[in-house]
């Protein structure tokens, strides 16, 4: 039930996160749900600064985020019905 569940939830983010405008609400909404993701995958941000949508690298099928963390960065490849692909940056 909890992977279910867990599956429900990396749809909802990554279908959402896929369809956001650059606008700074949608910039703050972005770095919630991408921090939601990411701890729901063991990584660790308790306090998401900023999240980047790298359109460079981003496709139709597969959006890249680079998420600013307090202590941490990642590089979120999300793609619908999947759990994101996540890189811890240094």
């Amino acid at each position: 039930m909890r992977a279910i569940c867990v599956a429900a939830l990396q749809l909802v983010i990554a279908s959402f996160i896929a369809t956001l405008a650059q606008s700074a609400s949608a910039q703050e909404t972005a770095k919630g749900l991408l921090a939601i993701q990411a701890r729901s995958q063991g990584y660790v941000c308790d306090s998401p600064v900023s999240a980047k949508r790298d359109k460079k690298h981003s496709g139709p099928d597969a959006a890249i985020w680079v998420l600013r963390c307090e202590n941490n960065s990642y590089r979120m490849r999300l793609v619908p019905d999947m759990a994101a692909r996540v890189q811890r940056l240094n």
